[in-house]
């Protein structure tokens, strides 16, 4: 038996990693498409286009698993049920709960994988990837820290302590040198809203002068502010929340608790985190009882066609559910939890209907 599952196991990871490559580069291709529309905008050239691609990959990676996995079992099974040896299988002893047994243990292998991309590389990457896009077709550069945001223009170095919509901040620092780099100027404002015009307005801020010999100190309550910063360029440093790591969404959700501010997208993207490598395993459920029910009948395209509908389908219901769960603020976990129990549920019944 232990053969049987080494060989179940190679074929499905296989088969997967054939099919991960392959959406993989699809999804690349129609990126590249998008980004020609960019191409020659500022440094941002055909080396840079690629690179950046490059450093989106591991998330596109990630987020592809699940129907990688779905499509390869099922072009990798099919072709098993094809050549009769998932029949000499059963007819070797082998149980349908056991070929089960050898797919599902596979697929622990391909969430590992996928796990330690998604946690380890991917968020560093992506960011990566929009603060290079962002320096190369717009020639500024933003930093994120573990102290805010940082922006550079010309002689003032702009430090954003916090960042609630792409238009409102708080707690921001201005910090003007002059040409032999010396402190010139600070200011700090509390907080700092964009208008319909274009411009920012600081409010609450406190402005010290430094001179050779004395430092002038003055208040005021609300000032017009002309800077490059703009929505736009904040967007760069602004993740997703499903795009952050675990780690990163339990830090971030317990500095929002702690400040009372609404965290449903994050615990709902937390929840989505831990649920989406058991949506590997689910589609990989999915895959063994229709294979071994409709046996040599269907051709190596009919599968792929079918992988790819039940793929698409069961990531549109997710994330439509999510949606809703976000309009009626349902309890997060239910709502990352729903679409994958529901599609068990239903591999379950067919699973116990035919077998």
């Amino acid at each position: 038996m232990k053969v049987l599952n080494r060989y179940i196991g190679a074929e499905v990871v296989k088969g997967s990693a054939v099919a991960e490559l392959v959406l993989l580069s699809l999804l690349t291709f129609f990126s590249f498409t998008d980004e020609m529309g960019d191409l020659d905008k500022g440094d941002y050239h055909l080396r840079q286009v690629f690179q950046y691609l490059l450093l989106m990959s591991p998330r596109n990676f990630y987020e592809l698993m699940p129907s990688a996995a779905l499509i390869g079992s099922l072009f990798t099974l099919g072709g098993l049920a094809n050549h009769q040896e998932l029949v000499a299988m059963r007819a070797g002893g082998a149980s349908i709960r056991a070929i089960i047994w050898a797919v599902l243990r596979a697929g622990l292998l391909l969430v590992a994988v996928a796990v330690l991309i998604g946690e380890f590389i991917a968020p560093k990457a992506e960011q990566e990837a929009q603060m290079f896009r962002s320096a190369a077709q717009q020639k500024r550069v933003v930093t994120r820290t573990e102290h805010g945001f940082w922006l550079r223009d010309q002689n003032t170095y702009i430090n954003i302590g916090q960042l609630g919509t792409l238009d409102e901040l708080s707690n921001i620092n201005l910090y003007e040198v002059d040409d032999k780099h010396h402190l010139k100027r600070s200011m700090h404002a509390d907080k700092a809203y964009y208008d319909d015009e274009g411009k920012w307005h600081l409010q609450h801020i406190s402005r010290s002068e430094f001179e050779a010999e004395r430092v002038n100190v003055s208040t005021t309550d609300e000032v017009a502010w002309s800077s490059v910063l703009d929505p736009a360029l904040l967007s760069v440093v602004v993740i997703n929340p499903e795009n952050l790591s675990m780690y990163d969404l339990a830090r971030y959700i317990a500095h929002m608790r702690n400040n009372s501010q609404n965290s449903q997208p994050y615990e709902l993207a937390f929840w989505g985190r831990l649920v989406t490598p058991l949506s590997t395993l689910v589609m990989l459920f999915v895959a063994v009882p229709f294979i071994l029910n409709i046996r040599a009948r269907a051709g190596v395209g009919q599968r792929i066609v079918l992988g790819t509908i039940i793929g698409l389908g069961f990531n549109l219901f997710d994330k439509i559910f999510s949606h809703l769960a976000l309009i009626y603020e349902l309890n997060p976990f239910f709502a990352a939890v729903f679409p994958t129990s529901v599609v068990f549920v239903i591999a379950w019944w067919y699973f116990r209907k035919v077998f």
